[in-house]
Formats: structure tokens, sequence, C-alpha cells
């Protein structure tokens, strides 16, 4: 085999979100007269060239074929579907990286999964993916969605909390035959991506649509993500969601999404406390709680339907994003107690729906604990207890 192309070196280290001192650590380069980066900058500059057992760490850290490293030159980037975020363009350069290794990842999974259940004669022709166009009534696409999910509001509510609300809410939505995940980060904390660079990806396929929920936003959220996604799907939309809702389509997702949890009719017969800033905030959040939903959400709704002028609705909201993040960084130094073991929230963020379609197929012997491995972003040792006991 001829030696590895610099150029695709750097193109493979730059889109996987790696700086040349990051790329190295986790490569383990370095010696007594080098630094690690200094090594890494000699392969991608081609004054030097990398081992073969340092090529096949490359392509474990950077998620690419090893065969890559040896093109002429990089390949045209993949595709992703639209970009529908409406966020500083600093901050999408900054995240082009990872997030781009993130869909890259999804697009992967989903297209084993297809070929998974298209061997197994499982596969069934969703009718409602590219159902409804942006032309419809609101009112119209979200009774559609409600009909179909058999989405009972009520049910939804009397939850003691949004995360057991949201798994009742996904539930509905796996039934459908489309696949729910929970990924915020390429396999570990350190690579995490903020829900301010994206909050959900949906992949429109009519045989295994996928929606990927950003786990790094709050709970509380997810609920109207997973809706708005799905409304993405039913439009036939694949792309990345987040930011502010400027685009049509967006702004559309939204409203579907914000219709079914938080109804018109519903919200007018709500008061709300205006008489100070406090008593506003404190009325949003009893509110929110009650219908576990985000607070921000019911902010959103009130100033949609003229309740809250734009400076209010622009001040309580960054309120309630600094008590979570303040919330947040206390419940990450509180350390007192253990979490759930490793199997217990990777089955949670890949959702039933995936974990039983990677069973069957693996009992017929159609995914290899390889491609299993790789559906569900564990090694392949791993698959069979992350399966049998989920």
């Amino acid at each position: 085999m001829s030696s590895v192309n610099p150029q695709v070196l750097q193109w493979a280290r730059e889109t996987a979100g790696l700086s040349l001192v990051d790329a190295a650590a986790r490569l383990q380069l370095g010696n007594a007269k080098l630094r690690g980066e200094e090594v890494l900058s000699q392969y991608e500059s081609g004054a030097s060239f990398p081992s073969r057992s340092v090529v096949l760490r490359m392509a474990k850290v950077y998620r690419r074929p090893l065969l890559t490293f040896y093109l002429a030159q990089p390949p045209l980037q993949g595709e992703r579907g639209e970009d529908f975020r409406t966020i500083p363009e600093a901050r999408r350069q900054e995240s082009a990286g990872p997030l781009d290794a993130l869909v890259r990842d999804v697009f992967v999974r989903q297209r084993l999964v297809r070929e998974a259940v298209v061997e197994a004669e499982e596969a069934v022709s969703l009718t409602f993916v590219g159902s409804v166009s942006l032309d419809q009534p609101v009112a119209d696409v979200s009774a559609k969605l409600v009909k179909r999910l058999q989405f009972d509001l009520t049910e939804f509510r009397r939850k003691r909390a949004a995360e057991e609300a949201f798994k009742y809410l996904r539930g509905l939505v796996e039934h459908t035959g489309v696949f729910v995940l929970l990924i915020g980060n390429l396999g570990s904390h350190h690579s995490n991506i903020s829900a301010e660079v994206f909050r959900g990806f949906a992949l429109a396929d009519e045989i295994s649509p996928f929606i990927i929920i950003n786990d790094q936003d709050a709970k509380a959220a997810w609920s109207f993500t997973l809706l708005h996604e799905l409304a993405h799907i039913w439009l036939g939309a694949t792309g990345l969601s987040g930011g502010a809702f400027d685009q049509r389509l967006e702004r559309f997702c939204n409203e579907v999404a914000s219709e079914i949890l938080l109804p018109a009719d519903d919200l007018r017969a709500q008061r709300f406390d205006t008489s100070s800033r406090d008593a506003l905030i404190n009325s949003i959040s009893a509110y929110a709680d009650r219908c576990n939903v985000s607070r921000s959400m019911v902010a959103y709704r009130l100033f949609k339907a003229d309740r809250l002028n734009e400076a209010i609705w622009q001040d309580v909201t960054e309120h309630f994003r600094q008590v979570w993040l303040q919330d947040r960084g206390a419940k990450k130094a509180d350390t007192s107690e253990g979490g759930p073991s490793y199997f217990v929230v990777r089955r949670h963020r890949l959702g039933n729906a995936l974990l039983d379609v990677v069973r069957r197929t693996l009992d017929e012997g159609i995914l290899t604990p390889t491609k299993a491995g790789k559906v569900l972003g564990v090694k392949a040792s791993n698959v069979a207890t992350l399966v049998e006991s989920a």
C-alpha cells in the first residue's frame, strides 16, 4: 500500500473537530525530541510519515475508514440534508467539525439499519414521511400528528416529571416506525456539542427515519424538540435544527410542536400574573412544570400570542436560561451520588426501537457484532450485554 496522503490527514483531523494538540494526545504521539502536536504537524505537512499502527489509531480517533487516508485527495463533504439553524457564523464555524462528524455517524447508522431491515424483509414504507406541506394549516398538521401518534395530552401532563413525559411521547413516536436517539457528543463528554449549536436533527427516510435530540439540552425541552423534528419527517425535510426560528420551515415545525403541547385554546384560558417580573417568572414556571414543558417554550408562546412584548419575552427567556445553566453546573459539581450504570445510560440514549431491531437482526445473522456496534455506537464486545437485558 502506498504512503498516506498528508492532505487527507489534515482534512480528517479537522473534520473530526480536533485541534493538533487534542488529536496528538488522543493518538498518543510525541517522543523525547518532539511534542505530540509537532509530530502530527510533520505528518500533515509530509515531512515524515506515520507508521501503520498510528494510521490505524487515526482511523479510530477520526472515525474514518482506513482506506480514506490513502486517497489522492480529500473526499467531498457527504450529504447531511439542509442546515435550518439560525446561529452566529462564528459559532457555526467553531462547531462545524464535531457536528459534521456526528451527522456523518448518524447517516452511517441509519443506512446500516435500513439495509438490515430490508434484508430481514421487515421494511414497511411509512406513508406519512413527506405527506404534508408548508401550505397546509398548522392546526391540521398538528391534528394529523396527534391522531397518528394517538397522543393524549392529559396523559402527557399527568407524568411526574418532564423526562417521564418525554419517555411516554418517545414510545408513541417509535411505535410509528421512527427511531429516536439522544446524542449530544462524539462518544464522550469531552466532545459535548452545546444545545446552542444544534437542538435536533431529522433524517427523513420512508423506511427507517431517524430523529436525533441533543441531550445536552434541558430535559424539559426534549419533547418539544422531538415533535419539531417529527414535523420535519412529515414534511420530508432532512436537516439540522437550532437557534432562532427565522426560516419558514422552522417556524412551521415550531408551531406544530407548540400546538400539540400547548394548544392555543388551553393557553388562552390560562391566567399569568404580570404584576411584576418575579410574579411573571413564577407564574410561567408553575404552568410549565404542570405541563411538563420548558419555561422558555411557554414564554415564547405568550410572546407569539401578543401577551408579552419582545423585551419582556427576551428578558424572562434569558433568566430561564441562566437558571438552567446554574442548575446544570451544580449537578455536575455534585459527585456525592453515583449515577446509573453505563449500559442503563446507553440504552436510554438509544431507545427501545433501535435496540429491538439490532437484537432481531443479530439473532438472524443479518448484522454482525461489528456492524451492530457501529449502529449502537459501542464496541462490538459490548453489543451482547447491551441488547440482551434491554
